[in-house]
């Protein structure tokens, strides 16, 4: 017999930001910017190693496993309507690029089933909103 072997399902998107990785990493890490960006939905974030974190009121919550700063966030992360105790792993790599900033971004063991519906999440509230605010501001 041979073992069967999941590959778990994983997220990587890249996108280009005209603002330089040291404002995107203290946007990523700051409650108050976080808060803006999304509307109003509240948001707490401890922004040191180990630090916890609940974003959109609460919907996703996580701790800061890394801190590169101005290079690196990773993430321990999961939604609310996850089973207890289920956590994905979510990495920000920024690459400086110019004036701008490479975002490379993986997200990988979150629950099956959830693949096409955290692709869309990532762009409509993170890059697209985060794009206009640091863009917007620049500009």
């Amino acid at each position: 017999m041979h073992p069967i072997s999941i590959i778990p399902a994983t997220i990587h998107q890249e996108l280009a930001i005209a603002i330089g990785p040291d404002r995107i990493y203290d946007a990523l890490l700051s409650a108050k910017a976080f808060t803006a960006r999304s509307g109003g939905a509240p948001a707490t974030i401890d922004p040191t190693e180990g630090g916890a974190f609940s974003l959109f009121g609460g919907h996703i919550t996580g701790r800061n496993l890394e801190l590169l700063p101005y290079q690196r966030i990773v993430q321990a992360w999961r939604a609310k309507t996850w089973r207890e105790g289920d956590f994905s792993i979510v990495k920000f790599v920024l690459v400086p690029e110019g004036t701008g900033t490479q975002i490379v971004f993986d997200h990988v063991g979150f629950p099956p089933g959830e693949q096409e519906h955290l692709e869309k999440g990532w762009h409509e509230n993170y890059w697209n909103p985060l794009k206009r605010t640091l863009e917007g501001a620049h500009g």
